[in-house]
């Protein structure tokens, strides 16, 4: 079963932009969803966005619709997210996760990172 060792967090001023990595090892198959999710102080874990790793097909939150792209390299078994115009709303744990079924749900998902943490300063 792939690990996931999520990267790219960090500290930046609201408009600013991160880009997540999310780097898998052993092999993920093509009937595989990839997702990232976030976790704020207090707050359930939240959907973020997904990808197919077949094919680019994505959904996304509708806090992060316009701001935020997920995208995937599949020769690097690597998942972006491209997160642009943050907000401090955005502060939180960032974690990738996969699953096999195309969800927002997290219950969905059963191999998770250890998360990154993106703080957002106003």
């Amino acid at each position: 079963q792939a690990q996931l060792v999520e990267s790219g967090g960090g500290l930046v001023q609201a408009g600013g932009s991160l880009r997540l990595s999310c780097k898998a090892s052993g092999r993920i198959y093509s009937s595989s969803v990839m997702g990232w999710f976030r976790q704020a102080p207090g707050k359930e874990r939240e959907f973020v966005a997904l990808t197919r790793w077949s094919r680019p097909s994505t959904d996304y939150a509708d806090s992060v619709k316009g701001r935020f792209t997920i995208s995937r390299d599949s020769p690097e078994n690597t998942v972006f997210l491209q997160m642009n115009s943050l907000k401090p709303e955005d502060t939180a744990t960032y974690y990738c996760a996969r699953g096999s079924q195309y969800s927002r749900q997290a219950s969905e998902y059963f191999s998770w990172g250890q998360g990154t943490q993106v703080t957002v300063s106003s």
